[in-house]
């Protein structure tokens, strides 16, 4: 038996199938097409594109393994929280609701932060942590946020909102100054290779109160360092930095606050070799490789797994 997911993000065109039984996942995916110079897309481009690409994701996907469909899972909006809404991520959840229909069986529906968190654990081989109490961080493009992760019975986990960045967000940053720097959008990849190339290393004093973090300040520093002429190297290990510094205060403020529960690191942004070392170092954080903590599917398709037999 098989579980299928979608995930229709601002980024990314996925689709994902989890096999329980041997605890694989075959996924794909695809970036949306963002012009030269652009920092992201209108949502009326995202969903243009997404129609466009998304038969061509499904159809590599059921070419590479055969199977039989228990349930489809599709992640209706960004997060678990009133008034969260894209309409980008209809076109996966119509798409989901029709081959469960033509295929009679359940859709399950939930957030797109919840198949990164889900996404995560599963490359991490932590699944077993939805049983517990942890904290996750989610950064991405849309979202800086920490939560506090406890298992739920409708919803396999429920996510409360403990920490965020007030102003800017963490993929924002990466990709703004990845653009300043001529770099494609998304940057994340290509701006985490240019900083290894730098020796700086950079004292931050990074701006945080509590558990809330304004990351407003690195755009305009790093904009300061080009307009000097400085390496780009150096201005993208700086951006980095900033970051990096910035989430391990919050997590050390959120430690204080909630105790030694496990920390799990997730979405675009956690894909950084600086992050990910610093991160794991101080705290014993965990991470998901690459292709697990950038966009995809994979989360939903075994979140549409977990609700169909949690009983």
């Amino acid at each position: 038996m098989a579980y299928l997911g979608f995930d229709t993000s601002n980024y990314t065109t996925s689709a994902a199938l989890y096999f329980p039984q041997e605890n694989r996942i075959v996924h794909t995916k695809k970036l949306l097409p963002v012009k030269e110079g652009e920092k992201g897309l209108r949502q009326s481009d995202a969903v243009f594109h997404h129609t466009q690409q998304l038969s061509g994701v499904c159809k590599e996907l059921f070419s590479r393994c055969d199977f039989e469909l228990d349930a489809v899972g599709a992640s209706a909006f960004p997060r678990m929280a009133e008034g969260s809404y894209m309409p980008c991520f209809l076109v996966g959840l119509n798409t989901a609701e029709i081959i469960s229909t033509l295929n009679s069986v359940r859709l399950h529906t939930s957030s797109h932060q919840i198949g990164h968190i889900l996404a995560a654990l599963y490359s991490a081989d932590k699944l077993s942590l939805i049983n517990e109490r942890f904290i996750a961080f989610h950064l991405s493009g849309g979202t800086t946020e920490a939560l506090l992760v406890e298992p739920d019975e409708k919803e396999i986990i429920k996510c409360t909102l403990i920490g965020k960045s007030t102003d800017l967000k963490a993929g924002q940053a990466v990709d703004r100054v990845g653009v300043m720097l001529g770099m494609q959008f998304p940057c994340g990849a290509e701006l985490d290779r240019l900083s290894r190339e730098s020796t700086q290393n950079y004292i931050i004093r990074p701006s945080v109160k509590g558990t809330d973090i304004s990351l407003s300040g690195v755009e305009n520093k790093c904009k300061a360092m080009m307009d000097r002429g400085e390496n780009p190297c150096d201005i993208a290990k700086y951006c980095i930095q900033y970051i990096s510094a910035s989430i391990e205060k919050l997590t050390e403020n959120i430690i204080a606050g909630y105790g030694r529960l496990p920390l799990l690191y997730s979405g675009g942004v956690m894909s950084n070799s600086y992050m990910k070392e610093l991160l794991q170092d101080r705290f014993g954080g965990i991470f998901a490789e690459p292709e697990f903590s950038s966009d995809n599917a994979a989360g939903i398709a075994i979140m549409a797994y977990l609700k169909e037999n949690k009983g």
